[in-house]
């Protein structure tokens, strides 16, 4: 990897397209969460690289976020029956968790692979 293949936007980027951190153009996936063993076109190495519940943890707060968000507003607007809530927002919940999953997951290992599986460092400027 070169110089700029270290900086922090490009496994950002790379891991939310769901890329090879390594040369961008693999995939990192096999299936839906399950990542490959190593990409299939420059052969990077993906056995290190493992985000665990980081992914799950942003996505359920994130999502939970919007979705109580938009309920009280809908609530505090429109007033419908419970039923209406809950078809409405266990969809639209389900079906947030099944976009973000993948590119939060993605972002972190790409984030993991690019770092080496290191944990962070603070400089002291040294």
């Amino acid at each position: 990897m070169s110089t700029d293949d270290r900086s922090l936007g490009t496994p950002i980027m790379r891991g939310l397209r769901s890329r090879c951190p390594g040369c961008g153009e693999g995939r990192l996936f096999q299936g839906f969460l399950t990542l490959r063993p190593s990409c299939e076109r420059c052969g990077l190495d993906y056995s290190f690289a493992d985000a665990a519940d980081g992914p799950a943890v942003f996505v359920i707060m994130i999502s939970g976020f919007i979705v109580v968000f938009a309920a009280l507003a809908v609530e505090f607007a429109y007033q419908p029956p419970y039923w209406v809530h809950a078809a409405l927002w266990l969809a639209a919940d389900r079906a947030h968790h099944a976009w973000a999953a993948a590119a939060d997951q993605g972002r972190d290992d790409c984030a993991a692979v690019s770092s080496q599986g290191r944990r962070g460092r603070l400089s002291r400027g040294e």
